[in-house]
């Protein structure tokens, strides 16, 4: 299953590495990029007695001093307090410029690691070692970092890249069905934005809910083809002044969704998967793609264990929410809508009242 995805860029190229119990060797691979040698892993505690002796023991054997800041779980710490913390163990161990932050989490601790290092010291090393679906196949790739705000998911943080990905699909096995479920809805949206083909290789699978039933062949190409798509489209627009915008598909419904229930109810990818319901139901209403393409997509939702209607939450304050999220540009929101399946466009378009008529209908 081993092999690497080179993310291209002008300034700051990098390499995921995808390959089974590899998290072993991450002292390795770290060698071969030229670090100073004290690196301070940020993790949540569940994560950590899972791996992190492991991940401990292959830094030290390569004569790295190592240092850790364990974090409390969950997408409701993904704030300032946080980053403070892991500050507060940077300064505390004295780390320099060339130091490295290593992430060993999923898509919260990823995006708080990579927002400390781009901001500690006016910019440190950082390398991903994501452990959930999600992180593997979205989060952990491209360079998007921060947190939360109460009014509003990620709407603190920079654009900084990885020195390396280094993602070991075994640890998957431990990753419980809900996480698992979550990352699903990020790998649909590939299919939907940008590979027919995929989407198509998903319909065709009879289980796409649990790691116990997906077939490993499948769990393989779901990892290479979503970090291969996210390596495209990041490398032909880093810092999202166009094209990468379609990677926000479902994303401006679902962080309204997100921010609405308190990180909490309704968990990232949960909510992507709403959000991807609610923007083919407005494309179909808009005419921009069939109603039948929209009951494709909703059937792989569905398929994924995913929700499909939302939660209970007031249709005034997603309309609200939704203004002040990042994609507003000048003062329009910009959705991502699909015209057939595995393409997409960003319009400014979408009326109010076709917004809440598909949100009242789900």
């Amino acid at each position: 299953m081993a092999c690497t995805i080179n993310v291209n860029l002008p300034e700051s190229s990098y390499e995921i590495e995808i390959a089974p119990s590899t998290l072993d060797k991450l002292g390795k691979y770290m060698s071969k990029l030229e670090l100073g040698r004290k690196v301070l892993i940020v993790s949540n505690p569940t994560v950590f007695e899972l791996y992190g002796a492991r991940v401990v023991n292959s830094l030290e054997a390569n004569n790295y001093q190592v240092f850790t800041c364990i974090l409390p779980d969950g997408e409701s710490y993904k704030n300032l307090d946080s980053i403070k913390e892991i500050y507060d163990a940077c300064i505390e161990h004295r780390l320099e410029r060339s130091s490295t932050l290593v992430a060993l989490g999923g898509g919260v601790i990823g995006d708080m690691t990579g927002f400390a290092a781009a901001t500690y010291l006016r910019g440190i090393n950082f390398i991903q070692a994501p452990t959930t679906l999600l992180a593997m196949v979205d989060s952990s790739i491209g360079g998007k970092t921060g947190v939360n705000h109460p009014k509003g998911k990620n709407l603190i943080g920079a654009f900084y890249q990885p020195q390396f990905v280094l993602i070991d699909p075994f640890v998957l096995q431990t990753l419980p069905e809900r996480e698992f479920r979550a990352g699903m809805a990020e790998v649909i949206k590939y299919g939907v934005i940008w590979d027919a083909e995929f989407f198509a290789q998903m319909e065709a699978s009879t289980h796409l809910d649990s790691i116990k039933t997906i077939s490993p062949e499948l769990l393989e190409t779901i990892i290479k083809l979503s970090c291969q798509a996210k390596a495209d489209v990041v490398g032909q627009d880093e810092r999202e002044a166009g094209l990468r915008a379609i990677l926000n598909y479902g994303h401006t419904i679902g962080h309204a969704v997100e921010s609405l229930t308190g990180y909490t109810e309704v968990i990232h990818g949960e909510a992507v998967g709403i959000g991807m319901v609610a923007a083919g139901e407005m494309a179909a209403e808009l005419g921009m793609w069939t109603k039948a393409e929209t009951e494709r997509q909703n059937h792989l939702i569905a398929k994924a264990g995913l929700l499909t209607h939302l939660p209970k939450v007031n249709i005034d304050e997603i309309i609200t929410a939704i203004q002040i999220d990042k994609k507003v540009r000048d003062g329009k929101v910009r959705f991502i809508l699909p015209t057939q399946i595995g393409k997409v466009e960003i319009t400014d378009e979408v009326p109010t009242d076709t917004i809440r008529s598909v949100l009242n209908k789900m």
